[in-house]
């Protein structure tokens, strides 16, 4: 499987797609009854060797015309009604699974929006929009198509098989006897095309990953002149997943060929002894023509057994990737969480007490990300956070929204533990603004205020602009209304940058949490979105990450964040005059730099 992906947790292919129960409940009934027309239809067109049976030995012999075009009539009719109870079966279960897949896929993109970010750190994202598209296209044919099939098929061999042992057992054993070796040559080989048709899944998600990456990437292949190797990496990757395709096709051909042919001698042996046992007198020429007309009528529903088997084993693997994301630990709901969360007396602002943090994925003995951060933000202050490269502030900024939730220590909002507030409400009350600014492909309106609560309108958007000097955005083709594009890639780095402050004070926030928020605007700009910013300072209590000292100049306080630990707290101007690192950092003077944290991202 790729590499890229999480490890598979394999079981067998029936257990599996019993897991689509729940989704299959609510049509059960359409579905059943399109099962049992289907059987009806596959079993009516075993009616039609008994018919040629008693016009062979009837109409036929006697040398009776009415008879013969009597027979004819049951033929067409036979054909007309099989014809009509397959488009009704077809009819029935169209819409309902359709509304399966669609109710899966949003089911899965929940799921996504709640798993934490831990989780989307791990998972490359063309896995999960391979799960979400070709996975539950899988889901929806195997529910279409070979689950009901198989059962067709199934009642349809076993009424065929009655059929001709009855009219007579001796040929009928010798039609039965392929039985055991397709048995067995069905279930080696569906073991091993359940192998490839994982591997072949997950390559697919790999060449959706290069795809995307190389979209969003594109002004960084084009700048560097870097097109070439791309196109080798995802002619490499394509490569891949053609010869694991090769390997399936291989796989099925061998199946077909056995399938194929076993039935094929066993029908060709019947036929000879059956002419013989004719040629006696032991058998009636009807009988032998009912007899060979039902085995043929059955070559296709065995035949067909390979093919069913193999998108069963794909539509099993689709489910099981897909059951790998729903099964994921999402973040806690809000009835998790304590039913009153009572602030401890006295207790204001924004606190760290004794926090540590440190990945999951870390390698035992390394060094924690952060470790004993201790900070008091009071009610109403801005406090710079300034700290080296892979000191861990975004870390620590990312605590607080519990984007990353501490391995050690607390944080408490006025008093009260961040784990025990609901996350929704705990992020109503904490804005943030990250370093790098992501926007979705919605108008530059949407965007701001997906930061607001619902029902806010023209006021706090025009407010919120203003504030992170983004009028510019009244001057574009249709104002505020106009999309940005994917990524926001249509407006230069500044631009988005004071698109995602606004987004950050459009809520008026109790708390706010900025990541370096200025480090994209040029001078001018910078100055006037500062004197703008001061204003939301004043009625907020903020933790601001920074690195030049314009942006320190904003907070009442600064903290000094050394090798995941808090080492000096105070003024800018004390700071200055009374720490060497901190006066290093704002200078940019040289100076060897502090040895990066393993650990750190």
């Amino acid at each position: 499987m790729s590499t890229n992906s999480p490890p598979a947790r394999r079981r067998s292919a029936a257990r599996t797609l019993l897991r689509l129960w729940p989704y299959v409940r609510p049509v059960r009934a359409r579905w059943f009854a399109a099962a049992a027309i289907a059987v009806v239809a596959s079993c009516l067109g075993l009616v039609i060797p008994l018919v040629l049976k008693w016009m062979v030995d009837g109409p036929v012999a006697a040398r009776d015309p009415a008879g013969v075009w009597l027979g004819a009539l049951y033929l067409l009719l036979i054909g007309v009604a099989e014809a009509l109870l397959f488009g009704i079966r077809r009819w029935l279960v169209a819409r309902p699974l359709a509304s399966v897949e669609a109710g899966m896929r949003a089911d899965l993109y929940r799921r996504l929006q709640r798993l934490p970010v831990d989780f989307h750190d791990r998972w490359p994202s063309g896995q999960l929009l391979s799960r979400g598209t070709g996975d539950l296209m899988l889901v929806r044919m195997f529910l279409a198509f070979p689950l009901t099939f198989l059962l067709v098929n199934g009642v349809t061999i076993a009424v065929g098989v009655g059929i001709m042992l009855v009219q007579d057992w001796v040929l009928g054993l010798v039609v039965l006897g392929p039985a055991v070796p397709l048995l067995w040559v069905c279930v080696v080989v569906e073991q091993r095309y359940a192998h490839a048709a994982r591997q072949a899944q997950d390559q697919v998600g790999d060449l959706t990953t290069l795809v995307e990456e190389s979209v969003l990437g594109i002004r960084v292949v084009k700048g560097f002149g870097r097109h070439r190797s791309q196109a080798r990496a995802f002619r490499r990757t394509a490569l891949m997943l053609r010869d694991t395709e090769v390997g399936k096709a291989r796989l099925l051909a061998v199946i077909w060929a056995v399938i194929v042919t076993l039935p094929e001698v066993a029908i060709g042996a019947a036929l000879v002894l059956g002419v013989l046992r004719v040629a006696d007198g032991s058998l009636s020429t009807g009988t032998l023509v009912a007899f060979l007309s039902t085995a043929l009528a059955l070559r296709w529903p065995v035949e067909s057994i390979g093919f069913l088997l193999a998108m069963c084993q794909e539509a099993a693997t689709a489910t099981e990737r897909y059951f790998e994301v729903l099964d994921e630990r999402p973040e806690g709901d809000a009835e998790t969480y304590a039913a009153a969360a009572v602030p401890e007396p006295g207790e204001r602002g924004l606190r760290f007490e004794g926090v540590g943090f440190r990945h999951a994925d870390a390698a035992p003995g390394t060094r924690p990300v952060l470790d004993g951060v201790d900070l008091h933000i009071r009610p109403g202050e801005s406090m710079a956070l300034v700290g080296a490269t892979g000191s861990g502030k975004t870390t620590l900024t990312s605590l607080v929204p519990r984007l990353h939730d501490a391995t050690s220590g607390r944080i408490t909002l006025n008093g009260v533990d961040i784990t025990a507030l609901p996350r929704e409400e705990l992020r109503a009350r904490v804005a943030v603004a990250f370093e790098e600014p992501t926007l979705f492909s919605t108008s530059v309106a949407e965007n701001v205020l997906m930061g607001a609560g619902e029902g806010a309108g023209r006021d706090e958007l025009d407010r919120a602009l203003a504030v992170a000097h983004a009028d510019f955005a009244h001057a574009l083709p249709e104002g505020p209304d106009t999309r940005v594009g994917e990524q926001g890639l249509s407006l230069s780095g500044g631009q988005r940058q004071r698109l995602a402050l606004a987004r950050a004070v459009a809520g008026r926030p109790e708390f706010l949490v900025l990541d370096d928020p200025l480090s994209a605007l040029d001078v001018h700009t910078e100055a006037a979105v500062e004197a703008a910013l001061r204003r939301v300072l004043a009625d907020t209590t903020a933790l601001i990450v920074a690195h030049r000292p314009s942006t320190v100049l904003l907070a009442d306080r600064v903290a000094l964040l050394s090798d995941g630990r808090i080492t000096a707290v105070g003024t800018h101007h004390e700071l200055l005059r009374t720490n060497a690192e901190y006066a290093h950092l704002m200078s940019g003077g040289p100076r060897e730099a502090p040895e990066e944290p393993e650990d750190s991202r």
